[in-house]
């Protein structure tokens, strides 16, 4: 990436009017949760970082209560450790954007920014929250290396770099060298039902960090 790059990022307001469906939705959910997040989710982690990692959107009772990306979800359990297993966070993992977690040179974001009605955003729903992608990446100095978590992820990536998805396909456990120079690793995303139905192991996750590790040392 360049290094002229924007040194600040401003995601969403809390009250982002872009998808008319997930703001009726957010004010539902604000009324039944009162106590929740209940906003378009902030990515965690340093614009400094040289590892981004992109989620679909954030779960009802994960991000959308705690506000923090993948934290008090199933996802988390997974995703977390295994960033401090390979250097990229330090502290403990306690499902709580309170447990004193730090990333380290890494950051979490989500393709799409609120939460979808039974987490599946609508395609409109996702090229409405793709500038805010767009901006995150230009805003990153140091970025050399993307995991997309699930094909979603993966395409929104191509997308808001102009890339065409056919000479990049998702695979699990692929790395795409991007025309700028970025590595662009995939992964089945670490749901509850993909982890509960064999699709993705603890070691198939690993075996993508260890690629991906490669790429960035």
């Amino acid at each position: 990436m360049s290094t002229a790059c924007p040194t600040t990022f401003q995601g969403p307001d809390a009250d982002c009017p872009l998808c008319p469906r997930l703001m009726l939705f957010r004010q539902d959910n604000r009324a039944q949760f009162p106590g929740w997040h209940n906003a378009p989710v902030p990515a965690f982690g340093g614009l400094d970082a040289r590892l981004l990692v992109v989620g679909l959107a954030p779960g009802l009772r994960g991000a959308n209560r705690t506000g923090r990306p993948f934290t008090g979800d199933y996802a988390g359990d997974l995703l977390y450790p295994t960033l401090l297993r390979y250097g990229f966070a330090e502290g403990t993992y306690k499902a709580d954007p309170a447990d004193g977690l730090v990333l380290t040179g890494a950051r979490i974001t989500n393709a799409v920014r609120c939460v979808p009605p039974e987490n599946k955003p609508t395609l409109p729903e996702q090229k409405a929250c793709r500038g805010f992608l767009v901006m995150e990446m230009a805003s990153m100095p140091n970025l050399r290396g993307i995991l997309a978590l699930g094909r979603i992820a993966h395409e929104a990536v191509l997308q808001a770099m102009d890339l065409r998805k056919s000479a990049h396909p998702f695979a699990h456990n692929a790395v795409h060298t991007l025309p700028n120079g970025l590595a662009l690793a995939d992964s089945y995303h670490c749901s509850r039902y993909n982890v509960n139905t064999g699709r993705l192991t603890e070691a198939m996750f690993h075996e993508v960090f260890d690629a991906l590790t490669l790429r960035l040392s």
